[in-house]
């Protein structure tokens, strides 16, 4: 876990060369093959599904259960540590120092109604990121991306023209699942591009097809035969995605053999439990999910540089990584996942001291004189954990900590203004791109305000114009050392409480076999898998 992932190992390529370094079969379209057992199979997982299925609205680690399966992407990320390989881009080049990239379509690619999937669709698909502008759009928005730079030569080439270079430009293409137009229009409004009908339906060309969703009991998918990058000899007929909202229940049902999967934020205990379970096997693979405290800097008692942090050295992270999650996970003290290229290693962080924090809150002008709401996942023990750890340390101090359960979506929606974002709340920061943008940069832009990772709020002027110099250059040697000056600032402004690098422990049934970990993903592509019950 302390390698350092070198420059060499997020290099892309187009073709051949970079599809054996990811381990990946040939992505020929081929022949669908007859499942080998004759009996159509079914896998069940547990997943924080989402209410809203529209892949253009939302982008975060309970939508990609459905837009990996469902849609396709230009380029994808694949394996760990992970490589952006070709996928509906046969090829793909830049030139003019990054301001121009040009993107070969396969051909012979079909949507789920037949239409053939061509340039126009990907043109289409990126304009109406940009035009609905949710949080899947944010990078393109902060490049400048207009549907107007975006060109179709002919019916298979995609060419996309930048202003100026932007670094995290090829990072973000996988965030782009491509959309049918024909559908979209078809079931479009007034101009709503379609977005009330497609958060319940799907216009894609993925390896399955919906069947049928419930906001509370979860969705399902069923195989595309005719899926473009064809079929191994077993595969797997239906996935459904079922919402148990229990961890004991999801657990128990696992253990029985009632679902083949359940989600990865799982306390030691649990997974000791389950790592001796005869059923049951338990994948360990590191991540980059990282695991972080929000403070609202914009409301009292947080908008006082002394208050946090106060609460900085008031969380005992040394007891929760060795006695409550058993070491399972790696500290980190700042807002960079350690196994990324440009992270700061002469940043200490913070660490627990409850006398430094009691010299924090006396030298506070704004005094704590009401309880601190603290909002963590109802579905992920670890948060939990971590609340009722840093409530018992802060009652030390004289500071009330409520904490109050919530799920992912809720809270994501409570994040989106400044009077309904809680004090704190817990979280993982996943990785949807690959790049420093996805962490200081979507988490501490005041330009990114109003979005889930943002929900600290935090605002330093410095820090913005290091992001937006960062963003500029294209060569890593040069961003590197921005991206590191800017977490100097924020780790000095103590905007969040910063705690480890997860180490991700996959419960599966042994009966599932072609599980492929990837950390943008989480593993959630179910093209590959297969039943054996000989496991």
């Amino acid at each position: 876990m302390g390698m350092q992932w070198t420059r060499r190992m997020f290099l892309v390529g187009a073709g051949i060369g970079t599809l054996a370094a990811a381990g990946l079969p040939s992505l020929q379209p081929g022949i669908p093959h007859a499942q080998a057992a004759g009996e159509r199979t079914k896998f069940v997982a547990t997943w924080n599904a989402s209410d809203i299925l529209d892949p253009h609205v939302k982008y975060d680690g309970s939508t990609t259960a459905f837009s990996l399966n469902l849609y396709d992407n230009l380029l994808r990320y694949q394996g760990n540590p992970p490589a952006i390989v070709p996928w509906l881009a046969d090829t793909y080049a830049s030139t003019d120092e990054g301001r121009t990239w040009v993107f070969h379509l396969r051909r012979g690619v079909t949507f789920h109604d037949g239409n053939e999937l061509t340039a126009e669709a990907v043109r289409f698909s990126f304009a109406r990121l940009l035009a609905l502008g949710k949080a899947p759009a944010g990078a393109f928005k902060r490049m400048g991306l207009t549907p107007e730079q975006i060109q179709t030569p002919d019916p298979y080439t995609v060419e996309i023209k930048l202003a100026q270079p932007f670094g995290p430009f090829l990072a973000a293409i996988p965030v782009v699942s491509i959309v049918n137009p024909s559908v979209i229009k078809a079931h479009e409004q007034n101009g709503d591009w379609a977005e009330p009908w497609l958060a319940q339906n799907e216009a894609g060309s993925g390896a399955y097809r919906l069947v049928k969703v419930d906001a509370t009991s979860g969705f399902s998918m069923e195989r595309f035969p005719t899926f473009w990058r064809g079929w191994q000899e077993k595969y797997i007929d239906e996935v459904e995605i079922r919402v148990i909202r229990e961890q004991s229940s999801r657990v128990l049902a696992l253990m029985k053999g009632d679902v083949h999967m359940i989600e990865t934020s799982l306390g030691a205990d649990v997974l000791a439990k389950l790592e001796k379970h005869p059923r049951v096997k338990v994948i360990p693979a590191p991540s980059m999910r990282f695991f972080a405290i929000r403070m609202h800097n914009q409301r009292e008692p947080f908008t006082d540089l002394n208050v946090r942090k106060a609460f900085s050295y008031a969380f005992n992270y040394e007891t929760f990584i060795r006695d409550i999650l058993k070491g399972r996970v790696v500290r980190n003290p700042i807002p960079m996942p350690r196994q990324l290229w440009g992270y700061p290693t002469d940043i200490p962080g913070y660490e627990f001291d409850l006398d430094k924090a009691r010299d924090c809150l006396r030298q506070a002008s704004v005094k704590i004189t009401r309880p601190i709401d603290i909002y963590a996942l109802a579905t992920a023990e670890p948060t939990i954990q971590a609340a009722l750890l840093l409530q018992s340390d802060l009652g030390k101090l004289g500071i009330e900590l409520r904490i109050v359960k919530a799920l992912f979506p809720t809270v994501v929606a409570a994040s989106k203004t400044l009077e309904t974002t809680p004090d704190m709340w817990i979280h993982w920061i996943v990785p949807q791109l690959v790049d420093p943008e996805n962490w200081i940069g979507e988490m501490y832009d005041s330009s990114c305000k109003g979005t889930w990772k943002a929900a600290s709020w935090y605002n330093n002027p410095q820090v913005d114009a290091l992001l937006g110099q960062a963003r500029s250059s294209v060569a890593q040697a040069d961003r590197a050392p921005l991206y590191a000056e800017a977490c100097r600032l924020i780790v000095a402004d103590a905007a969040d409480i910063w705690v480890y690098d997860q180490i991700e422990h996959v419960p599966l049934s042994k009966t599932v076999q072609g599980y492929t970990f990837s950390l943008v993903c989480s593993g959630q592509e179910f093209w590959h898998m297969f039943f054996d019950a000989r496991a």
